[in-house]
Order: structure tokens, then C-alpha cells, then sequence
């Protein structure tokens, strides 16, 4: 499973002209599924989503995490992040979950995210979704489980 973490001062997602999550400060991360992916591979990236420690302490030092300063956390799905761009200039996307276990690990990741994390929002699977930000740093990690 991956996550593309950036850390934002705001950003929101818009489906159809409506907003469908919207936060300020904290994390806007780009969720991919892989085909190998299961339900503990997501709480494990969970785990690293909410405890890494991106956010400055009073030193100017990335040692706070989401939880530490309670921030947003915007969970999107974006399935081209699995995609095989080794070769060819065009992406495969066989390296990607079917559209359905995707949907399933993505729902249950963000199931987990609300019971751990009192701030969660989401982007809509398998919607043209129009995604706003405001990087902030800008600070952005890949993290692969």
C-alpha cells in the first residue's frame, strides 16, 4: 500500500462542484492499492500516517506528528500511484488493485483513520475529483507498506 504524505496548511477535495472533504493543517495523503495489499498493510501505513513526525516542534525540528498536533487528515485514492512507469511512455496500471479490493482496503483505512484520528476527511473513490492544496514546506513523503 502507498501513501503520498504532504503536509498542508489547507487543502479540499471537489466532486461534481461540490466539496466533499476539506481540512486545515495537517496531512493530505494520496492512498494507491496494490494488488498484494491487505487489511494490515493498511493499518500498518495508518500507523506511519498518523505517528510520523513531519510537523516542527518549537526548535524548528519535523518532530511532531499529526497526532501530536491534532491536525487534519485528508485521505485521498489515487490508484496511478501503483502504476508501472518503468518502461514506454505511457503508464501501465497493472501494478494496481482491481478497482474493487481497492475500494474495500480504501474504505477500511479510512473506517480505522476515524477511529483513531478525531479529524478525518476523504476525496471519493473512483470520482473525478478536483484536488486543492497548499503545500506546506512544501514537505511531501512517500511511504510504500
Amino acid at each position: 500500500m502507498i501513501g503520498l504524505l504532504q503536509r498542508v496548511a489547507f487543502s479540499s477535495v471537489v466532486v461534481d462542484g461540490e466539496t466533499v472533504g476539506k481540512i486545515e493543517k495537517g496531512l493530505m495523503v494520496l492512498v494507491g492499492v496494490q494488488p498484494e495489499d491487505n487489511e494490515a498493510k493498511a493499518k500498518r501505513l495508518l500507523e506511519r500516517i498518523i505517528g510520523y513526525r513531519v510537523f516542527e516542534d518549537n526548535l524548528g525540528k519535523m518532530n511532531l506528528s499529526l497526532k501530536d498536533i491534532q491536525g487534519g487528515l485528508l485521505l485521498v485514492p489515487q490508484f496511478t500511484l501503483a502504476a508501472n512507469t518503468k518502461k514506454g511512455m505511457r503508464p501501465s496500471f497493472t501494478s494496481a488493485a482491481p478497482p474493487q479490493k481497492g475500494k474495500i482496503l480504501f474504505d477500511y483505512l479510512v473506517h480505522q483513520a476515524k477511529s483513531l484520528h478525531p479529524h478525518v476527511q476523504t476525496g471519493e473513490f473512483g470520482a473525478d475529483m478536483k484536488v486543492t492544496l497548499l503545500n506546506d514546506g512544501p514537505v511531501t513523503f512517500w511511504l510504500e507498506v
